[in-house]
């Protein structure tokens, strides 16, 4: 069985809307919505559970509703951060899924998700145990000197860094395990971490997966403006 959460727990200040970001329309369509038909037209995606921000439950239950998405079996709700948010919903699948069941976290807010891409992903995690969609960094790189933020004496080969993000996969008995650990030992849940991180503040080996540039995390009014971009695009006849 392979599980999707999609992490939807976020309010979005940084949208400066008066709804959650997940929640703006978008031709008539939530930003939500458009995400979990990505999961929902998926054939190897079997169930979908939202972690949902608390008092948007039923609104998102409609929309599933309405936009025909089947698939969604579990809304709960998130945490004060996103680690607390995964973790909820890592938590609300003990019971009903086994050991070697496929879990797939996505973030709510990504909705371009690429079919390619999350079939790579939940291939490279049946084999490896875990998997991270990732991207070779096509700009350089350089370390601010702590000296002089305003300088810089030190350069990070672009060759040996990849840009990591959603969708990620794990086998969920060792998901589970993990955040009982981390949220015992305080490892791994603070500030800017997701999953992957912790799990390798863990000790664990990720694999990488296919990914792609389309795959972008809508955060501000810049974003959005791009993704309805995106869905208005047409391929040029020319382009092969």
């Amino acid at each position: 069985m392979t599980t999707a959460i999609i992490i939807a727990g976020g309010s979005g200040h940084r949208m400066g809307q008066d709804i959650p970001k997940q929640f703006i329309n978008v031709y008539d369509k939530p930003v939500l919505i458009y995400t979990l038909e990505g999961f929902q037209n998926h054939p190897e995606i079997d169930a979908i559970e939202v972690v949902c921000l608390e008092g948007w439950h039923d609104v998102l239950a409609a929309y599933a509703k309405q936009f025909g998405i089947t698939k969604l079996q579990w809304i709960v709700s998130g945490g004060e951060t996103g680690q607390e948010s995964i973790r909820n919903g890592v938590y609300n699948l003990e019971g009903k899924l086994s050991e070697d069941d496929i879990v797939v976290i996505h973030d709510g807010i990504r909705p371009l998700i690429d079919c390619s891409v999350l079939t790579d992903v939940i291939r490279t995690a049946r084999k490896y145990g875990n998997a991270v969609t990732a991207l070779p960094y096509n700009e350089q790189i350089f370390v601010v000197n702590e000296e002089d933020p305003s300088t810089t004496k030190q350069y990070i080969p672009r060759e040996t860094i990849r840009r990591v993000a959603t969708p990620q996969a794990y086998h969920f008995g060792n998901l589970d395990r993990r955040y009982h650990e981390a949220f015992e030992k305080e490892i791994g849940i603070y500030g800017s971490s997701y999953t992957n991180t912790m799990m390798v503040e863990l000790g664990e080996t990720l694999h990488f997966a296919a990914g792609t540039d389309k795959n972008m995390k809508l955060t501000t009014r810049d974003d959005l403006e791009i993704f309805k971009a995106y869905l208005k695009a047409e391929k040029d006849n020319w382009l092969k």
